[in-house]
């Protein structure tokens, strides 16, 4: 073995017999033995009071017991083993009284010196807590200051005690026998080592063992020895995952896929599924739009239920697409996690790696099924169970509401559903159509009384005179209510004989005025009224009636009051009529 002082780095990797023979090699002679040297003997005999010693001079040593500050290395000690200790003195009968305590302190001194010059590290153990630190035994008391006792803070300081670390020397005084370790630098020392150790045999898509070292919300990272990688919680599963230690623990040894990696950064991105086939290639060969397919319920969310079709392919059930109900349910109410269920596919994107799915989709639409029992013009009861402002729900059966528009609710004009009707009222309704695919049914309320249109159509005709009172006012004329539920208009051109502009300076809503009816449209249920037509019809009857009266001494007024009753009495007539029905 080469001198150490041709070769300092090498310190640290001298065995236990490398050392012993240069100890051998630097050892005194016998004849040069003296006072505060190092010797080197062999244990002969152990007694109570002392450790007898062969240091190969004319009398044997003697090793006080007292000088053994810890008593149960004495019980280690055994006759044949070397030793070695400083000479003290010499005692009155010869024998040499030796040190072994000085010779561990020269020795922890000379190790000491060699750490420090060399920037190297000794071996030692904590054995107190101090204040601002801790006592660390090497052969001498030295102190480790608390902010060199680890890489991050030390929570449970108390743990440290009797541990047995290693440490780098930052101040030394041999003169004095004080120094002051860092355990901290030492690690940092050996973290750098490690992490180039580690990214100088990393290479992507390399296949390596590491351990869990901590679970997190968001992953688990790894331990490559020393240096640790992040598995993402997105690279441990093909499927969906809600936690990382639905797979790993912490302290497991696992298999990983180095998928990226920076040294500068000391960045380490790892893979677990990517060790297994990706499910989702050639998804489509095994399953296609409209099939029908087993799965389990593994989560539910706000928006709906995710259900494992197989290991690493999951699908989404919308929530809309979990009852046929216009009302939506939250999936709780619905599935429970674990259960197992059948669904219809509705998309398959491999891309985005997303399955759409159907619950409802499994069962025929409930429409359906209503449409093999009812047809249009069948009447049907339900309770209402909410009113918009555009009509009414009626629930017909579990699961099966139709729409009863506002314009359906009553053949009288209505500004809303609540002038007649309300939330929990049973009512019967008349089916006006199913419409399966658009999964609406539509309803009527007014219907049940048969069509006042066609029955109106059926008592008058063009040319007729009515008596009528004005409901709306516009800038193109006036709607006038011929009998409740039926309506016509009176363009500007037919209000008068005098050309009038502005409608609203000329008549009064609620005003009632006899009209003569001009078009009668009974497909699109439009009547066209003139109130100046009406005017010209009751001068020439008056008239008439008055050339009459002349033989039967009638006068004008009579003929008008005779004209106005029987308009007044046809009209009682038919709201009389309406009223029936």
């Amino acid at each position: 073995m080469s001198d150490l002082s041709k070769n300092p780095d090498k310190e640290e990797k001298i065995s236990a017999e490398d050392y012993q023979n240069l100890v051998e090699k630097y050892q005194f002679s016998a004849q040069e033995i003296a006072p505060g040297k190092i010797a080197k003997g062999k244990v002969i005999k152990i007694s109570p009071t002392h450790v007898l010693v062969d240091i190969g001079f004319k009398s044997e040593g003697i090793i006080p017991s007292e000088d053994f500050e810890d008593k149960k290395e004495i019980e280690k000690i055994q006759v044949g083993d070397n030793i070695e200790a400083v000479l003290e003195r010499t005692d009155r009968e010869g024998y040499l009284i030796l040190s072994k305590r000085k010779a561990d302190v020269i020795k922890a001194l000379d190790s000491l010196e060699k750490a420090y010059n060399r920037d190297g590290w000794i071996s030692g153990t904590i054995t107190e807590r101090i204040k601002n630190g801790y006592t660390v035994d090497v052969g001498l008391k030295t102190f480790l200051p608390d902010s060199h006792a680890d890489i991050r803070t030390v929570k449970e300081p108390e743990k440290l005690i009797g541990s047995q670390h290693k440490f780098k020397v930052i101040k030394f005084d041999r003169q004095s026998e004080n120094a002051v370790l860092s355990r901290k630098l030492f690690l940092q020392d050996e973290r750098v080592k490690r992490k180039r150790r580690v990214f100088s045999t990393l290479s992507k898509g390399q296949k390596i063992k590491g351990q869990v070292k901590t679970l997190t919300n968001f992953g688990a990272f790894i331990d490559l020895g020393g240096v640790e990688g992040l598995l993402h919680i997105s690279d441990m599963s093909w499927g969906k995952i809600n936690h990382p230690d639905e797979i790993f623990q912490v302290g497991q040894e696992v298999e990983v896929v180095v998928l990226n990696f920076n040294e500068k950064d000391e960045k380490i991105s790892l893979g677990y599924k990517q060790l297994f086939p990706d499910p989702w290639e050639n998804l489509e060969e095994k399953y296609e739009v409209g099939q029908k397919v087993d799965g389990k319920v593994v989560s539910l969310t706000d928006f709906g239920a995710f259900i494992k079709l197989e290991s690493g392919v999951e699908g989404l059930v919308h929530i809309s697409d979990l009852t046929w109900s216009r009302k939506l349910v939250h999936p709780k109410k619905v599935l429970t996690p674990g259960e197992d269920v059948v669904v219809t596919i509705l998309d398959i994107n491999p891309t985005s790696k997303r399955i759409s799915l159907g619950l409802k989709q499994v069962t025929p639409h409930p429409l359906e099924i209503l449409k093999q029992r009812f047809s249009p013009g069948s009447r049907i009861k339900g309770k209402i169970t909410s009113i918009t402002d555009f009509g009414a729900f009626l629930e017909v059966e579990k699961g099966i509401e139709g729409l009863i528009h506002i314009s359906d609710i009553s053949w009288e004009k209505i500004n809303h559903p609540s002038e007649k009707l309300k939330v929990g009222d049973e009512v019967e309704a008349v089916i006006l159509n199913i419409d399966v695919q658009k999964q609406k049914l539509s309803l009527g309320i007014k219907q049940l009384e048969g069509d006042i249109w066609e029955d109106f159509f059926a008592r008058q005709k063009i040319g007729d005179l009515v008596k009528t009172k004005i409901v709306r006012i516009t800038d193109f004329g006036a709607f006038v209510e011929i009998t409740p539920g039926i309506e016509g208009v009176v363009f500007l051109s037919e209000l008068d004989e005098k050309k009038i502009e502005d409608p609203s300076e000329a008549f009064s809503i609620g005003e009632e005025k006899i009209a003569k009816i001009l078009k009668m449209d009974p497909k699109s249920k439009k009547i066209s009224l003139s109130f100046k037509l009406a005017q010209i019809e009751m001068q020439k009857l008056e008239y008439q009636r008055y050339m009459q009266s002349q033989d039967n001494k009638t006068t004008l007024g009579d003929i008008m009051k005779d004209q106005l009753i029987k308009i007044s009495k046809t009209s009682k007539k038919t709201k009389k009529k309406e009223e029936k029905k």
